[in-house]
């Protein structure tokens, strides 16, 4: 990552505990168990979905012993996992902790998926590569590129999701050099459609200045789909905006919420989205004003306008969100936070109605930046969880996934 400065908010170590918006509520997350996968060590950047049958997908990267990399998926059925399956192998695959690929299927039963590659000899010459499967994995198209630019330039940290029947929507970050006229190569915010037959329609720049390597997150409501991701002014101001698509195209970037985070590099920290209707949840990590933080915040009018964010943290957040909605509603937020100088927990915090439930620790990894972001999805009325288990520098990594019952809770 270009930029990467040692993280803000030195004081925050010093906190031993923070009061939270709204009163905690009825225990509302019970406890985790966990799910063996068959991801074998050595696996890193896990990512959740579901497909249209209901069973649960995972994806990870795998590194074997020659050190070579392979994208695989597996889906969890009945108890069982089914056979591992390949999406890419001997590749000149371009390894992230941050921007990892990720599966993702469509209502008329395809898979796609993404993972980055190298486009050249640069350091940050690498590309975006979709794929497709009509047979729940087993076979792949031949990788295409959503960005049209042929430029040996970065691209990567995607959106991905379905667009209508059979239609894939994606929202990344792009360094193309037509895009960036001076030294401080701005990145862009772009996104595309790719169609079954592999053709790109509806490319639009939906920002000419973002931060560099936030994850981009997109989520669609009933009045259309919006795209959030980290801005970056000319005055360095690192806050979440929000971009929508309406009938007439798609709207300017409005902030989220004025955190007004000044910080002169990227924290690879980026936001996460989800909704339902025109119920619209945001997460985020800020650390504006030297305070680490992680906050929600909602929208009831499909992402126009947003209301006050609550602090949902335990005082020490490392952030690397993720966030999901439960039958009712509500959102559920996962994040990490700092417990040793070299540790941190996995927590999850339910916010029902207008309180939160008591947050319930999932499990525990290395605060480094190889442990890369927990994913989540809800999944037949308990919460998956899925992230990378870095124990020390000795051992392999490892992809843990844990199932959380959803109890029931009266609302507030």
């Amino acid at each position: 990552m270009r930029r990467l400065l040692p993280r803000c908010g030195l004081a925050i170590a010093l906190l031993s505990g923070c009061q939270r918006d709204g009163a905690p509520a009825a225990t509302a997350v019970g406890a985790a168990s966990m799910i063996e996968t068959p991801a074998p060590s050595g696996t890193t950047t896990p990512s959740l979905t579901y497909d249209r049958d209901g069973a649960l997908l995972l994806s990870w990267t795998e590194r074997a012993a020659d050190s070579s990399l392979a994208v695989r998926v597996a889906a969890y059925r009945d108890e069982h996992w089914d056979s591992t399956r390949t999406i890419a192998a001997q590749r000149p695959f371009f390894a992230n902790w941050a921007d990892f690929p990720a599966v993702v299927t469509l209502p008329n039963g395809d898979w796609g998926a993404h993972w980055l590659e190298r486009d050249g000899t640069g350091k940050y010459a690498y590309g975006i590569r979709f794929v497709r499967s009509t047979d729940a994995g087993r076979h792949w198209s031949d990788p295409i590129a959503p960005h049209t630019d042929g430029l040996a330039a970065e691209h990567g940290f995607v959106a991905l999701w379905a667009e209508g029947a059979d239609g894939v929507g994606l929202a990344w970050l792009d360094g193309r050099k037509s895009a960036m006229p001076d030294s401080a190569r701005e990145m862009t915010v772009r996104t595309a459609v790719i169609a079954p037959d592999g053709t790109r329609r509806d490319e639009a720049l939906l920002d000419a200045r973002s931060c560099d390597c936030c994850q981009v997150a997109s989520t669609a409501t009933t009045n259309g789909r919006v795209v959030v991701y980290r801005d970056r002014t000319t005055e360095e101001i690192r806050d979440i905006v929000a971009v929508r698509r309406t009938a007439t195209g798609w709207t300017a970037p409005t902030p989220v919420h004025q955190d007004g985070w000044h910080y002169p590099g990227c924290p690879v920290n980026g936001p996460a989205i989800t909704a339902r209707g025109d119920t619209v949840v945001v997460a985020w990590y800020t650390a504006a004003h030297d305070t680490a933080r992680v906050l929600v915040a909602r929208s009831v009018d499909g992402g126009a306008t947003f209301a006050p964010p609550v602090r949902v943290d335990g005082g020490d957040p490392l952030g690397r969100v993720a966030l999901a909605l439960d039958a009712a509603g509500d959102p559920i937020v996962v994040w990490m936070e700092r417990t040793t100088p070299e540790t941190s927990a996995i927590l999850v915090r339910r916010i029902t109605g207008t309180a939160q439930s008591v947050p319930v620790r999932v499990g525990t990894t290395s605060a480094a930046r190889q442990s890369g972001f927990p994913r989540v999805a809800v999944w037949q009325d308990t919460l998956a969880v899925a992230w990378t288990d870095v124990a020390a520098r000795s051992t392999a990594p490892e992809v843990r996934l844990a199932r959380i019952p959803l109890l029931s809770s009266p609302r507030p």
